[in-house]
């Protein structure tokens, strides 16, 4: 564990709160005019979910827990969670439903994504910006409608809905955006 100042604390951090771990979803630091500064910090317990917030004077010492982004391949999904497996070293991991969230819509088999990873358990995982699916059923051009300047609503080979420009055609493969489910451009291949 790396001791810190309070002040530095940055979302995303993962620290080490009397013995539990907590992932910072917000970190603000208050300069009132009179008294002490001090930051306010929303955290989730890794454990449970649960949130909490602390408030430390900015100079106090918290503590912060080592974690280390990782590469990991897709293998497969069961009733135990997801599995990754670590390309360099072949060691697997199981990623559970509350873990992944709703990025489960993007997973492919062999796709390769960031798992963040605290003594071999891992907390947080991370796609590619971009995927390539198949729009499987769109609503048809309307005479008239210019591209620029509105899109129409899409159902993607995945389940997730998004939207195109009129040019695109069910059976179409796309590129989309993980991060916003939002159309990029048509897929090159």
């Amino acid at each position: 564990m790396v001791k810190i100042i309070a002040s530095s604390v940055r979302k995303g951090n993962v620290l080490d709160v009397d013995g539990k771990l907590y992932v910072v979803l917000t970190a603000n630091n208050f300069h009132p005019g009179k008294g002490t500064p001090v930051t306010q910090v929303d955290m989730r317990r890794i454990v449970d979910g649960v949130k909490v917030s602390e408030r430390w004077r900015t100079t106090e010492q918290v503590e912060r827990a080592f974690v280390e982004d990782v590469n990991h391949q897709f293998l497969y999904e069961d009733g135990e969670g997801f599995h990754f497996m670590n390309p360099e070293s072949y060691d697997q991991v199981v990623v559970d439903v509350e873990t992944m969230g709703d990025q489960k819509a993007y997973l492919q088999e062999g796709m390769v994504c960031i798992l963040s990873m605290h003594e071999g358990v891992a907390l947080a995982l991370q796609l590619p910006r971009h995927v390539t699916l198949e729009i499987t059923e769109t609503e048809p051009v309307v005479k008239g409608q210019t591209a620029s300047s509105s899109y129409k609503p899409a159902m993607l080979s995945n389940g997730v809905r998004t939207s195109v420009p009129p040019h695109i055609d069910a059976g179409t493969r796309v590129v989309i955006a993980t991060e916003d489910n939002s159309y990029v451009e048509r897929a090159k291949n």
